[in-house]
């Protein structure tokens, strides 16, 4: 019996999970979920349901996992708790400094509703959080590099369009190839944030707006831009659209660490990502953590849980069997 999905959203990463699915032949996508008027919504997928978001609670003995797919800034710290409690529910949270809080409050909803709620899934935090975890259990003795781009992140790209005036951004994050070059040769550096990167910022802002004021609040934001070196340019939809229209995105996980008596020998693990879209890989992770979420609340699991928690096998359509087999 396929695995029925809910999305909640329909943005890029709504379209990519819609996407996705069709990927993933134990899945189904039950319907999506909006705050637009449905009739207006029109799917990448023909026949696809449509319904209000606020309806969603009348489906809940219908849905297998909802698919959260809001900002961070803003939507998710409301959306997945409220959701949590009715739904086995997945999100991308990817406000780093935020997890623990995000976590606490998931994690008292979904308990309180017999749910599972996974947060913080996609490859940043998720795929790069894994790696670093293996990578410090294999090299205690040693230090970690995490190198974002360069590439259009969502998240900071959300939280600039929240600023009033502000009709459309991309905000790309952008390495320091010194920075990079001196990691990759085991010099172990100690780097700020902003020695490691820069972010590089193209906004549309309606008529008249306050461009001064826009770009203060950005290269001030807290957990966004203000320890970075940041530049804004201000741009019209046009040049948006023409030269700014893909999502891609990549980095790179490096940890640097020493073995022997003496320490002697010195090891480097490296873990890489390129990518054409952002929006579609996250939804590609995002699905097989709800497949895993799924599972771990027919076993009678609960409460929040993170990539941390779920063992490979549960994500994974091919039996263990297949795994040892084929995998290991």
């Amino acid at each position: 019996m396929a695995i029925k999905i809910g999305i909640l959203g329909y943005g890029n990463l709504g379209k990519g999970v819609e996407c996705a699915i069709r990927q993933n032949d134990d899945m189904e996508l039950f319907g999506v979920f909006t705050r637009r008027e449905p009739s207006e919504l029109k799917t990448l997928t023909e026949g696809v349901k449509v319904f209000k978001a606020e309806e969603s609670v009348k489906y809940k003995n219908d849905i297998d996992v909802m698919v959260i797919c809001g900002g961070s800034a803003t939507d998710l710290p409301r959306l997945t708790p409220e959701y949590a409690k009715d739904f086995n529910v997945i999100d991308s949270f990817d406000t780093h400094a935020r997890i623990p809080e995000h976590f606490a409050n998931v994690d008292a909803a979904a308990k309180a509703g017999g749910k599972i709620a996974m947060i913080s899934v996609g490859w940043d935090p998720g795929m790069f959080s894994l790696n670093r975890a293996y990578a410090n259990a294999i090299l205690p003795d040693g230090a970690d590099y995490t190198f974002w781009g360069k590439g259009v992140s969502q998240g900071h790209s959300d939280a600039i369009r929240r600023i009033e005036g502000v009709c459309d951004a991309r905000q790309y994050t952008i390495p320091i190839d010194k920075a990079l070059e001196a990691v990759r040769k085991g010099e172990n550096p100690e780097l700020s944030t902003r020695e490691k990167h820069r972010r590089e910022c193209f906004v549309v802002v309606k008529e008249g707006a306050d461009k001064a004021r826009i770009e203060k609040e950005i290269v001030t934001m807290p957990n966004y831009f203000a320890d970075y070196d940041t530049s804004v340019h201000f741009i019209s939809q046009e040049e948006l659209d023409r030269d700014h229209k893909g999502i891609p995105h990549g980095g790179f996980v490096i940890r640097s660490g020493v073995t022997g008596l003496k320490k002697e020998n010195r090891h480097i693990i490296e873990y890489s990502l390129k990518l054409d879209s952002n929006p579609e890989f996250t939804s590609s992770v995002l699905l097989a953590y709800a497949r895993a979420a799924y599972r771990m609340n027919k076993e009678g699991m609960k409460g929040c849980k993170t990539v941390f928690d779920v063992a490979p096998v549960y994500l994974m359509k091919e039996d263990p069997d297949f795994m040892r087999a084929h995998m290991l």
